[in-house]
């Protein structure tokens, strides 16, 4: 599937059919085409290969003056589009492809040939950081959960920010490492030095019920308590959950059998229109309804996140269990790999040939036995 809905600009986000025309799933994504760039790379098959190095330079050949990286490229048109409010997430997701590509094919050199536009990217992206709290800032539905009231600062973003922060040498990767864990987890004892982290802490701390996971986002005086699970996954993937709290989330996820009817749901708690979180956006072709789409939708790549969480911390064997899970939504249809399921129902929803689902399968099978991130 990923080599029929590959093209010379690089992988599209789905398989072309007139509605993914009418969509715009025909294009190539920031972050569908880094993330299934890790995927490609580690699938053995040369044509792949080049394909994740083709998107990754679309998306270069496309980048903002400002070096933000779009949200998607229309080859066909030659142009690119950075959505309403900005798409802070293919910015982060590419910089981790490249130097992923870099990792797995040292002799194509492409550091080097995309050296200014990494630059340029960095830049960009030190200039969402807040200079004292060293999180990233963002508005909202501006990143993969583009119908989502995530605002301010973002779990989901700020994992992405640590990791683009280790891979790149950037400064102060432990403060944002510190201030992620006592901002978005901030039930501990210790208190952050800097007086306005504290007291945005201390509105959290006042106001939260005390669970397991990260809180999805936290801004001025209000946060988001319905359990990003794909925030949570690469929590402790890329290294901000310490063994404690990466296996208090795990039971957590397990506990709230986020993994049926398949692997993983979008959220715990989906925002229901009587949320003081609930836009009016959501609601729009009935779409992020409770258990739909982004709002407890069920994500077959989140599933591949999940089962690479699990044998990142040795748990092999659940890891394999999740995976066929993941084999057994991306078979329903004959293989039609649709983007998501009703979070209570399983009936397939969204795109059907969806790049992401396979790649990300690719990539948590290599997982099992291989280290990623």
């Amino acid at each position: 599937m990923l080599l029929r809905n590959l093209t010379p600009h690089g992988i599209l986000a789905a398989s072309r059919s007139p509605q993914a025309e009418q969509r715009r799933y025909t294009r190539v994504f920031g972050r569908d085409a880094a993330i299934c760039a890790l995927g490609m790379l580690v699938s053995g098959d040369p044509e792949l290969h080049a394909g994740a190095k083709n998107g990754l330079i679309t998306l270069a050949r496309h980048q903002a003056e400002n070096g933000q990286i779009p949200k998607y490229v229309d080859p066909d048109a030659d142009q690119a589009d950075f959505w309403y409010l900005g798409c802070i997430d293919a910015t982060l997701w590419w910089l981790i492809a490249i130097k992923f590509y870099a990792r797995h094919e040292p002799g194509e050199q492409i550091e080097e040939i995309l050296a200014q536009q990494i630059s340029k990217a960095l830049v960009w992206l030190q200039c969402q950081e807040h200079p004292q709290i060293f999180l990233v800032r963002q508005d909202e539905a501006s990143d993969w959960a583009d119908i989502m009231p995530r605002s301010g600062f973002v779990l989901y973003s700020n994992t992405l920010w640590y990791y683009v922060k280790r891979l790149y040498a950037l400064p102060h990767a432990q403060q944002t490492k510190f201030h992620f864990n006592h901002l978005f987890y901030p039930f501990s004892n210790q208190m952050p030095d800097y007086k306005r982290l504290r007291l945005l802490t201390h509105y959290v701390r006042n106001g939260a019920k005390r669970g397991e996971l990260y809180l999805s986002f936290v801004n001025f005086s209000f946060w988001g308590e319905e359990g990003d699970v794909l925030g949570n996954l690469l929590a402790i993937l890329l290294g901000l959950a310490d063994d404690g709290p990466a296996n208090r989330i795990l039971h957590a996820l397990q506990q709230a059998s986020v993994n049926q009817p398949y692997p993983g749901a979008s959220v715990l708690d989906p925002i229901t229109s009587t949320n003081p979180l609930w836009r009016s956006y959501m609601g729009r072709h009935r779409q992020n309804l409770e258990f739909q789409y982004h709002n407890g939708g069920v994500w077959p790549f989140i599933g591949g996140f999940w089962s690479m969480a699990l044998a990142a911390l040795g748990k092999t064997q659940l890891a394999q269990n999740m995976l066929e899970k993941i084999a057994r939504a991306n078979a329903v249809n004959g293989w039609q790999f649709n983007e998501w399921f009703h979070g209570k129902t399983g009936e397939p929803r969204g795109m059907p040939g969806q790049s992401w689902n396979a790649a990300m399968f690719l990539l948590a099978h290599h997982a099992l036995t291989n280290k990623v991130f």
